[in-house]
Formats: structure tokens, sequence, C-alpha cells
């Protein structure tokens, strides 16, 4: 939903295992834009079916050079969506997260130099653990929502049967939630209003200085993830109605924003803090006992996950070398030519 409020976050990227509806939240979404478009970028697209080439038919016609628009182009007001798009090129990903921000696609080629309207909501999914996209990919998208598989039964159940009575009766199952459906479009078209308002819902210094020490202490790399959690703030308090930006909407956003660029040491600094039980406030020998080398040479907080205790391993005492050197035959010396 922020995303689509202002495709200018640079899109966003949905990671989880198989089977967690990714693909179907990014249609659910195309159809919150009304008759927006909903085009699917395949993993075997070209660079020329991404961004446009020249017209060969109209050229070999004998008319004046055009252009022929791609898959981006075709997107513009709607969805595009990438499966898999860690299986992307590089050059293809670069492409595509340069447009979703920008929202011109720019074509030099040919002979020809285009740019074209591409402001489009741009959704990747991807599963982990079929590679991972590189950190300089990863800080492009704005965005970042980790899923995971739904362990509760109740919760399965519930998405069991809902899938099951829309594939039964579909119309009477959009009928029922129509006017919810009816509900967030209205949200939506009123949040696009908005936010195209520039003196509306104004950022105070008190949040711009919260917003740039929540990257500080997540060790991000350059301003964009600051330019993005503001954005994302401000699309949040579009959506909700609210007269300007608060320090609320900056936490619900934050980890959105910083997920997937946080640093190393804030990475592990934070899940440290995740599995680390509490402590009573003033614990000296327990603050002590974490910092002593020796202390922690046990724990799971200091060694690293997985490491096993040393264990004493028997060994054969190794007879002395030269005493084996005389024993072996005497080596023919050359003969001379």
């Amino acid at each position: 939903m922020l995303d689509a409020a202002d495709p200018g976050l640079g899109g966003v990227l949905v990671q989880g295992p198989r089977g967690t509806a990714k693909s179907t939240a990014a249609r659910a979404l195309a159809e919150l834009l009304g008759a927006a478009p909903f085009v699917t970028l395949p993993l075997s697209a070209s660079l020329e079916q991404l961004a446009g080439t020249l017209d060969l038919a109209a050229a070999l016609g004998g008319h004046a050079l055009q252009f022929a628009p791609g898959l981006m182009a075709r997107a513009h007001g709607g969805v595009l969506y990438v499966d898999e798009v860690n299986l992307l090129p590089d050059g293809l990903v670069d492409v595509l997260l340069d447009a979703a921000a920008s929202g011109v696609n720019v074509v030099e080629r040919d002979g020809i130099s285009q740019a074209r309207a591409a402001r489009f909501v741009l959704v990747g999914t991807m599963n982990p653990e079929e590679g991972e996209l590189r950190p300089q990919l990863l800080d492009r998208f704005g965005l970042s929502v980790v899923l995971s598989n739904i362990v509760e039964p109740a919760q399965r159940r519930a998405v069991v049967r809902a899938r099951l009575a829309f594939d039964a009766d579909p119309a009477t199952f959009r009928a029922r939630h129509a006017e919810a459906q009816a509900d967030l479009q209205h949200r939506l078209a009123e949040a696009r209003l908005r936010l195209a308002d520039a003196a509306a819902l104004p950022v105070s210094d008190a949040v711009h200085t919260l917003v740039g020490a929540l990257c500080i202490a997540a060790q991000v790399d350059g301003l964009r993830a600051d330019l993005v959690m503001l954005r994302a703030a401000r699309a949040l308090a579009a959506l909700e109605g609210a007269a300007d930006v608060t320090a609320a909407q900056v936490h619900r956003v934050a980890e959105l924003v910083l997920a997937h660029r946080r640093g190393p040491e804030a990475q592990s600094g934070q899940a440290g803090a995740d599995q680390r039980p509490q402590e009573a406030p003033g614990n000296a020998t327990g603050s002590q006992a974490d910092a002593s080398p020796a202390a922690g040479a046990g724990t799971s907080d200091a060694a690293d996950w997985g490491a096993l205790p040393p264990t004493p391993v028997g060994m054969d005492r190794v007879k002395p070398l030269r005493p084996l050197l005389a024993a072996l035959p005497a080596r023919a010396a050359p003969k001379k030519a």
C-alpha cells in the first residue's frame, strides 16, 4: 500500500519461501489501482523487451524511425511484477530499479533517444534459498518484506478455507469483500492526491532527527535509507489521513526500510539482542562474564553458531626420521654418457 501510494519509493522486495502468496498479493494490489495494467517480467526477457527498442517493422516499411515501447512502458500506471528477481541478470535489475525510482524510462540505442513515462509500482519477489541479490541491488529497493511459513493451525485453516471459497464461487467471494475493497481503493486514491501536494504533510525537525538516528544506528551506507524512510512515513500519514508526519509513523515503517540495508555489525547486534535473555540492571557479574573471552568461550553469545568445544584426540608417537632414511636402499648413481 505504501508503494502504491508513492511509487517513487522504488518498489518493494518480498522475500519468503514457496507458497506464501507472494504473487497473489501483487495481483491483489493491482486490482486496488482500478483498471491499471499488471505486467509480469519473465526471467528470459532481454534488455530490449524490458526498456524498448527500434520498431523494425516500421523501419523496414520505409517509414521514419519509431520506438517500440517495452514492458516498463506497458506497466505505466499499474504494477510491474518480477518473480524470482534474484535470478535476473544484474544489468536488467539496474535498469528496472532506475525507472522505478525516477518514473522515467530513458532509452538511447539504434540511433534514437526516447524518454517515456514509466511510473509503475514495482513488486519483486524471491526465495532466499535460490540465491541472494547483491547488496548494491538490495539497497535500490525502497522497501523489503520478509514472509515466513504459517505455523499456527487456526491461521492455516482460515487461509485454506478462504482459498477454497474463492475457487468454488469467485463472484460471491468478491461480493462479500466488495465494501472493504472499495474502502481501500478510496483511501489509496485520497493518499495519492495528498502526496501530490508538496505543502501537505509537513515533516518536523524532530522527525528528521529521529530518521537520521535510526539510520545511523543501523549502519546503513549512504543516504538512500533516510530519504526512503521519510517518504514511506509520509505515505503512511497520507493513507491514515493524518495532518503531519509523526515519530510513531516513522517507527512503523523503519523496519521495512532498514531490514535489507542494515550493516553486518548492526545485524549481529540485533540478533544478539533478540536471542540474549534480559538481565537485571546493574548485574556486574554477568557483564564481566560476557566481556571475558575465557568465560564466554563455551557460550553461544561469544562463539560462532554451531561451534563445538575442543575435544582431546589420541596421537601415535612418530618415529625419528633419520633411522628410517638409513634403512632405505642406497640410490644408484646416474651413469655417465
